[in-house]
């Protein structure tokens, strides 16, 4: 197996076991779209608008509102004027988005670790 196959393999293992251990333990269902634009959120360094997540995520506008409708629902996003201007409108993770999010990183990091570890006993058991 080539390593752009075995990382693509460690990247849609991680995307969807956090996707499940989300929805678990959580009681909710967020989409690979949904997850990524919590994050996207919750690592600005302030409130964003639709028009630069949809750019972010290269998605469609309407993609992101409907992304950001059921983050919304779900108590995890908030959206409110721009005071700059009133034809746009800014979005920001809730306190509990937020918490969301981090657990959602501590969760990453495990799982990061946990997948290097056991690459690092396989390449030490190959060389011996």
């Amino acid at each position: 197996m080539s390593r752009a196959t075995q990382a693509d393999a460690l990247l849609h293992g991680l995307a969807s076991g956090l996707l499940a251990a989300v929805g678990t333990s959580q009681g909710r269902n967020l989409t690979l779209r949904q997850l990524a634009s919590l994050l996207l959120l919750c690592t600005a360094p302030g409130p964003c608008t639709v028009r630069g997540l949809a750019a972010d995520l290269r998605i469609s506008k309407s993609a992101m509102s409907r992304a950001l409708d059921s983050l919304s629902e779900a108590g995890l996003a908030r959206r409110g004027p721009d005071p700059r201007d009133r034809r746009s409108v800014l979005v920001e993770p809730t306190p509990e988005g937020r918490a969301l999010a981090q657990r959602i990183a501590a969760a990453v990091a495990a799982e990061v670790a946990e997948r290097l570890a056991r690459g690092s006993d396989a390449a030490g058991r190959d060389r011996a």
